[in-house]
């Protein structure tokens, strides 16, 4: 692994409380759960775990309460084998919180109260430094300060390093960002808040990858769940097809492709074979509930896919 890039993801760490049920409840209904159970979450905490577990080098730049989930939350990453070095604890603010209920067709719904992710300031990560360089895949997510965000793109392309945006949860993003972002991995729906189209198969997923394109990223992946991932890249285009799976819990399924896609370029892979790998290693996390937990190990993908 050391002639691999190291991977830096920088993003949020939530504590998710779980419900499994039947169906969502209509407002004003009250509904009883099938099971509950608490997982370590957060955009940022599950691609980086999502990369650890493939055996990739992993650092985790991430702002907590300091709080029993914040504690709680450092230990798990530790035992992930991910440098915990640069999180970061606010004593004046809880540690990251989602609410989410998953239905019997595996679909979500999911309620974030960001706390202290919503205050992680490129000012308190000066350290980045000392873990960015051309050797690098930086990876983020929108569950931290757009500011924050544009500050790392910035500087992370002055050190050369591979930047990879995952634009989630669905915001508007203007050229300061989207401008120094090599690779923009939106789903369906993202991709329409940033391009205008609607995606639904592969001809307006490029039209939408074509749109997005030129606002400033090299490479497009439009993640479309079960039907694949959309690839634009250079004014060629092309659909990875999905792989079919018994779904249980999709909580986190793009987390995984994003941690899985920059383990994949991390070993120079080219980007096809990259996004191959990241979908199977998608698919295979949405037969398992949870976030992290539902992360795959490398022998998983490999037992899975190749019997």
């Amino acid at each position: 692994m050391s002639h691999n890039k190291n991977i830096v993801v920088i993003g949020s760490i939530n504590t998710d409380m779980v419900v499994m049920t039947k169906y969502f409840p209509a407002p004003g209904e009250t509904i009883l759960a099938d099971s509950f159970f608490t997982n370590l979450g957060g955009k940022g905490a599950n691609q980086a775990v999502a990369a650890a577990r493939l055996g990739a080098t992993v650092t985790l730049v991430s702002n907590l309460g300091d709080d029993l989930f914040g504690n709680q939350a450092i230990n798990q990453l530790s035992k992930e084998n991910i440098d915990v070095s640069l999180i970061t604890k606010d004593e004046y603010a809880n540690s990251g919180i989602a609410l989410i209920t998953v239905d019997e067709n595996a679909e979500n719904t999911i309620v974030v109260a960001s706390g202290a992710n919503a205050l992680l300031s490129f000012n308190n990560i000066k350290e980045l430094d000392e873990k960015i360089n051309n050797n690098s895949i930086v990876v983020m997510q929108l569950e931290i300060p757009l500011g924050t965000i544009e500050q790392v793109a910035l500087f992370s392309k002055s050190k050369h390093a591979t930047i990879i945006l995952n634009p989630a949860p669905a915001q508007l993003l203007d050229a300061k960002i989207l401008n120094n972002i090599d690779i923009l991995t939106p789903n369906q729906a993202e991709a329409k808040l940033l391009s205008g189209v609607i995606v639904s198969d592969e001809k307006s997923a490029h039209e939408a990858a074509l749109c997005i394109s030129k606002l400033g990223p090299k490479i497009v992946i439009i993640t479309m769940g079960a039907k694949g991932a959309y690839v634009y890249d250079s004014n060629t285009g092309y659909l990875v097809p999905g792989y079919k799976v018994n779904a249980v819990d999709t909580t986190a399924a793009g987390d995984i492709f994003n941690g899985s896609l920059a383990v994949a370029l991390s070993q120079f892979q080219p980007l096809k074979e990259a996004v191959i790998f990241a979908t199977k290693a998608s698919a295979l996390s949405v037969t398992k509930a949870g976030a992290q937990s539902s992360a795959p190990m490398m022998e998983d993908i490999t037992l899975f896919f190749d019997n």
